[in-house]
Order: C-alpha cells, then sequence, then structure tokens
C-alpha cells in the first residue's frame, strides 16, 4: 500500500504484483479533510480511513513518502503529521513501513529523479496498464511510492538483513560492500 500523507488530500493506493512479475492495481483514492476543520478532527478522519483500507485490503508492507522541508512550515506540519498515522496505522496492523523520498519515487517509476507530476502519472499509467493517470495527482503518487516499494523495497530489505547478518557474525557495522561479501 503506498501512502502521500498530506493533510487536505492524502492519497493512498494498492498494487498487487512481485518484482518481475505484472503489477496490478487493486485500489486507489484520496483521503481528503476540510481546510476550516480542526487539526485534530482532520488527523482523526486520515486515521479512521487509513485503517478502513488496512482492514478492507489487507495489504502486506506500506510505503510512504519521506516528508521532507518545504517552504511552508504549515503544509509539511501536516504533511509530517498525516505521515506518522499512516506509520502508526501500518505498526499496529503488523506491516513492514518504508518511507521513501519523492527523487526516489520518481527515479523508480520514471527513471528520472527530477520527473514532474504529469511524467509520474503518464508512467504510472505505462505501468499499470491503465488508460489515464490516477486523479488528482496525490492518488498517481500513491500508486507511484507503491510500485517503487514493490521494486525496491524487496532488494533493500536484502541489504539490510545482510548487513545485520554480516554485524553478527564480526560484532561491528559493515563499512563497504566488501565487508558484505566477506
Amino acid at each position: 500500500m503506498g501512502v502521500d500523507p498530506g493533510l487536505t488530500r492524502c492519497g493512498v493506493a494498492l498494487v498487487e504484483g512481485g518484482y518481475g512479475r505484472q503489477l496490478r492495481l487493486v485500489a486507489v483514492g484520496v483521503i481528503r479533510t476540510p481546510a476550516d476543520q480542526d487539526t485534530s478532527r482532520r488527523l482523526l478522519h486520515i486515521h479512521d480511513e487509513l485503517e478502513e483500507w488496512c482492514t478492507t485490503y489487507r495489504p502486506d508492507q506500506v510505503a510512504i513518502e519521506r516528508v521532507f522541508a518545504q517552504h511552508n512550515r504549515s503544509t509539511v506540519t501536516g504533511t509530517a503529521q498525516a505521515a506518522g498515522l499512516a506509520m502508526v496505522v501500518g505498526a499496529r496492523h503488523g506491516l513492514p513501513v518504508a518511507l521513501h523520498t519523492p527523487s526516489e519515487v520518481k527515479a523508480a517509476i520514471s527513471g528520472s529523479g527530477r520527473a514532474d507530476k504529469s511524467q509520474v502519472g503518464l508512467m504510472v499509467a505505462r505501468v499499470l496498464h491503465l488508460d489515464k493517470a490516477p486523479r488528482p495527482a496525490d492518488a498517481a503518487d500513491a500508486v507511484a511510492l507503491a510500485i517503487c516499494q514493490i521494486w525496491r523495497g524487496g532488494a533493500d530489505q536484502r541489504l539490510q538483513a545482510a548487513a545485520e547478518a554480516q554485524r553478527a557474525v564480526t560484532g561491528r557495522r559493515a563499512r563497504s560492500w566488501k565487508d558484505l561479501a566477506r
């Protein structure tokens, strides 16, 4: 399940498949909250909707866009709060939770970490054989996050497991690829 966190619009998507296998869009949507509503009520609504997604679709992992500093502090605060809720909901359901930067997601889906929203949407549509990209852009971004996790998440988890195994054997952290190969 991919989550593009936001306080006003929180994109959510579920993609089924695996690395080297055809991917299929199971569900996509946007959780919306009114800007004039109390923040605590908005967060509660996002929480409840994310819980419903996990209960209904039973994902096996959650990928969330890593919050990055923007110029507008109020926007980044709401985004961080929504991301935190997504992490908590995933953890509550016993799911692995991964965070991906926007540039990681863009690079995974389009080949360029500098792709714009329209390029990401176009590639999401192509990868999933859709007539058009999910709308709005928050929905397409959530789908891209889910795809990124399917394509890259397994490799990241294997590298982390290898590093932990190496640390257990040697008692120290790997400092290079050579350390992992030993």
